[in-house]
C-alpha cells in the first residue's frame, strides 16, 4: 500500500494544487496522508498554505459527493457491490446509517472528525435523499479545519510527511472524543426540552 501511495504522489507531485485535490479524490488513500503531503509542498514553497487548504476542501468535498451519489442513485445494493473497492464494508455503512438516523442531517458535519464513520456517513445521507446543497455545505465546512490541521502537521514534518500515520492518532482521537461528547450533549439537551414540552402540555 505504501509503495502504491508513493507512486501516486510521484505522479501528482508536479500538479501542485490540482495534485492535492486529485489525491483526495482517490478514496483508498487516507486524507490525512494526502493533506500531509500538501503540507510538505507548502514547506518547500511549491504551493501556498491558503491554496493548499482550498485544494484540500475542494478535493475532500468532491470525494464525498461521489459517495453521496452512490447512495442516492444506487442504494444499499450498489454500496455493498462497489464499496469494497474503496474499503467501505457493510458494517461501516450500518454504523453510519445508525448515526444518521439517530442524530439527523447535522451528523454529516460532526462525523467528519470520527474515524471509520467520517467517510461512510456520505452514503446513508445519499440513501436518505438528503438535500444535496446542505450535504455539500456541511461537508465543505467540516473539511476546512481537517485540511488546516493536517497541512500544518505536514509542514512541520517536512520531508518526513509520510510519517503522519504515526502521529495522526494524537490529534484525531481527542477530536473524535470531543465531537462524540458534543453530539451526546446536544441529544441530551433536545430530549430534556422535549420532555419539558410534553410535561407542560
Amino acid at each position: 500500500m505504501h509503495e502504491f501511495i508513493m507512486s501516486v504522489f510521484s505522479l501528482l507531485s508536479d500538479l501542485g494544487y490540482l495534485g492535492i485535490a486529485l489525491g483526495l479524490m482517490i478514496e483508498i488513500i487516507p486524507s490525512e496522508i494526502v493533506l500531509s503531503y500538501g503540507g510538505f509542498l507548502v514547506s518547500t514553497g511549491q504551493v501556498s498554505f491558503i491554496g493548499a487548504v482550498i485544494a484540500g476542501v475542494i478535493g475532500g468535498t468532491l470525494a464525498q459527493m461521489f459517495l453521496y451519489w452512490l447512495g442516492y442513485f444506487g442504494g444499499r445494493p450498489a454500496v455493498l457491490k462497489y464499496g469494497k473497492y474503496i474499503f467501505i464494508k457493510e458494517k461501516h455503512v450500518e454504523m453510519a446509517e445508525k448515526w444518521f438516523e439517530r442524530y439527523g442531517a447535522g451528523v454529516v458535519f460532526t462525523a467528519r472528525f470520527i474515524p471509520v464513520v467520517r467517510h461512510a456517513i456520505s452514503i446513508p445521507a445519499g440513501m436518505a435523499k438528503m438535500s444535496f446543497k446542505t450535504f455539500t455545505l456541511l461537508t465543505a465546512i467540516a473539511s476546512i479545519p481537517w485540511s488546516i490541521l493536517f497541512i500544518t502537521l505536514g509542514m512541520k514534518l517536512g520531508q518526513h510527511w509520510d510519517d503522519i500515520e504515526s502521529v495522526a492518532g494524537n490529534y484525531t482521537k481527542p477530536i473524535g472524543i470531543s465531537v462524540i461528547a458534543i453530539v451526546f450533549i446536544y441529544v441530551a439537551v433536545r430530549l430534556v426540552k422535549k420532555n419539558k414540552i410534553k410535561s407542560s402540555s
